[in-house]
């Protein structure tokens, strides 16, 4: 029944979407422009002497190369923004680092919009290669008008900070306001039954409370202090600042404006966009006369990054396997982790002589248990052939945990949320809404369990006794798999596991978690695991179609422009970062998680709730 709703519901949405997109074109030509613009060839970026690299931070940063069909998709519905992967921006500061054309990295945050989608874990990646950048004597400068704690935690690493004078800084700690349902299901009839193990495991608390279990909260306030601290930790040493002196900040101003934000060492200078202009003029040695300073996007310049820099032309091969987002059976789409998909990915890999060494790099709140052990299976037969290593992002819990505990070496940021080893089954049914609205059921059956999936009522005691054995023993099996694959006493682990979220610095401390580095630091030891040398060169897993390379590359800018001229987008939209959008976007992350829920066991590993830490 829940899956016959699922898909009678995508399918409906789907033709909606075919039948807009038919219009669109048909009214613009779009088709031909898209056509044109994806048959024309292009010399590519130049790069200039004396250039400054401009870094806009609304730039979403994605762990995999942004899938084609979903950026057409933003493309077209107006929401699009500029997107990046992480690669290819490690990739373009370390060539920059190097490269005399370039004399610095302006990062732009005029508009942070984009920096909320990447999480500490990313933005401490992209800081400790700015850092790198900045080492060799070159100029960083930030400039922005609002700045939260993401967006300062990036710009922190500038050696000049520049705030617009009607511009303010939000430096308040961190929060979490996780979204509850039970009151909402509830009023409509629904009712949810749960099977759990774990007292931390609250991925089902939404649909069952109206508030946080203390073992939740517990947990939470654990991991933000972990995170927090950190934060205080990394800016403090580049702002020349205690932690306790950001903690008073954070105690007594919360939002600081322009001057307190200077006053209180937080920024160096305030001065408006033309200022800084003329500042960065200076640097690159730009005619006072011309408009702006000799610059270079970062994206345009990861092209020629990516020309660049492989190591070689050997024909080793590390493979870098992108697993983001929820673990799901099947094959998954573009924004999922599909057991049977990447199980394939990696029995390719174990097969293929030329890949010596394969890097799984997870940024997953986990999801079916099922497909976990399917992609997990597959990467402990290839541990057996080559090495392995695992290099957790902003998230790798649960399943995320589950596909990481076989391979060789598991490297962790200390602000990534890692752990939640535990298991639940959630149980909905629709008796109640449905009998209110006058729909009744009768059942025929030829066993005691012959319809112990329906929908149509709650579960018996003695149906949920079945259920929750299923669940009791993916839970052993998960402790079991833990154990044996951090060489843990099974005790240790019962102890740690109880479905509980860890910081990567704790994991490391409790043995989750070998050693704290990042996805660079992740492949050079996979390349010494391997014995190669200087002698390899990347490969990137999911790899897109040579057509949707080709059709999507560089058009979707030039896409969305045509829309907004021909009025078939609204851009008089919420902004990504207001109050009601953010709301918004939560109950939407709660209900695709219950729509990514098709494990056939209905057995899930997952992280306890939809994080958001603001």
């Amino acid at each position: 029944m829940r899956n016959f709703i699922k898909q009678t519901f995508a399918s409906l949405i789907g033709s909606l979407l075919g039948l807009f997109i038919f219009v669109a074109l048909s009214s613009t030509g779009f088709f031909l422009l898209l056509f044109a613009a994806a048959s024309s060839t292009d010399s590519g970026p130049k790069v200039k002497d004396s250039s400054m690299l401009v870094f806009d931070l609304s730039t979403q940063i994605t762990d995999g190369k942004p899938d084609a069909s979903l950026v057409l998709q933003q493309a077209l519905s107006g929401n699009y923004r500029k997107q990046m992967s992480l690669r290819s921006v490690l990739d373009a500061l370390e060539k920059a680092r190097t490269d005399k054309r370039i004399v610095g990295v302006y990062l732009d945050a005029r508009d942070t919009s984009g920096t909320g989608s990447a999480g500490f874990a990313t933005l401490k990646e992209i800081r400790k290669a700015l850092r790198k950048f900045r080492d060799t004597g070159k100029k960083v400068l930030a400039y922005g008008v609002g700045w939260g704690e993401k967006e300062y935690y990036l710009s922190s690493v500038a050696d000049t900070i520049v705030v617009n004078p009607f511009g303010a800084m939000e430096i308040n700690g961190l929060s979490s306001q996780p979204m509850f349902l039970a009151g909402a299901l509830e009023k409509f009839g629904v009712g949810v039954q749960i099977v759990r193990v774990g007292k931390f495991k609250g991925a089902v608390e939404p649909f069952i409370l109206k508030q946080l279990s203390p073992e939740n909260r517990e947990q939470i306030q654990k991991l933000l202090d972990d995170l927090w601290a950190e934060w205080r930790g990394t800016v403090g040493k580049s702002r020349k600042m205690t932690p306790q002196q950001l903690q008073i900040i954070a105690d007594t101003k919360g939002i600081l404006e322009a001057s307190e934000a200077k006053d209180n060492s937080l920024v160096d200078k305030v001065a408006y966009f033309d200022q800084v202009v003329t500042e960065l003029k200076k640097i690159t040695k730009t005619d006072s006369k011309e408009k702006s300073f000799t610059q270079i996007d970062l994206k345009e310049y990861a092209q020629i990054a990516d020309k660049n820099l492989a190591k070689t032309s050997s024909e080793n091969k590390i493979a870098v396997v992108y697993a983001e987002g929820s673990i799901v059976d099947g094959n998954g789409d573009g924004e999922e982790v599909g057991g049977n998909r990447y199980a394939k990915i990696f029995r390719n890999l174990r097969q293929d002589k030329d890949v010596k060494a394969v890097v799984l790099r997870v940024n997953s709140p986990g999801g079916s248990a099922t497909a976990s052990e399917i992609i997990q299976r597959e990467i402990r037969l290839t541990r057996d052939v080559k090495p392995v290593v695992v290099s957790m992002g902003d998230t790798a819990a649960s399943g995320g945990y589950w596909i990481a505990v076989d391979s060789n070496r598991i490297f962790a940021e200390p602000n990534t949320i890692t752990g939640s080893i535990g298991v639940f089954g959630s149980i909905p049914n629709f008796q109640k809404l449905a009998n209110d609205n006058g729909i009744t059921w009768d059942s025929v059956k030829t066993g005691r369990y012959a319809d112990i999936g329906t929908v149509t009522r709650p579960k018996s005691e003695e149906e949920l006794a079945i259920f929750q054995r299923s669940v009791n023993r993916v839970y052993n099996k998960f402790l079991d798999k833990v154990a044996k694959g951090r060489n843990l006493p099974q005790s240790k682990v019962a102890e740690i596991a109880q479905g509980r979220v860890w910081s990567g610095k704790t994991a490391k401390d409790i043995g989750l978690v070998d050693e704290i580095g990042g996805l660079d630091a992740a492949i050079e030891y996979a390349a010494t695991e391997a014995k190669l040398g200087e002698k390899w060169h990347l490969l990137e897993y999911p790899r897109p179609s040579s057509l949707s390379e080709r059709f999507f590359g560089k058009v979707v800018e030039d896409t969305q422009t045509v829309l907004k001229d021909n009025n078939i987008i609204n851009t008089n939209r919420l902004k990504p970062n207001h109050p009601l959008t953010v709301e918004l976007e939560k109950l939407q992350a709660e209900i695709a998680t219950f729509q990514n829920m098709n494990d056939p066991l209905d057995v899930y590993a997952r992280l306890p709730f939809n994080l958001i830490i603001e």
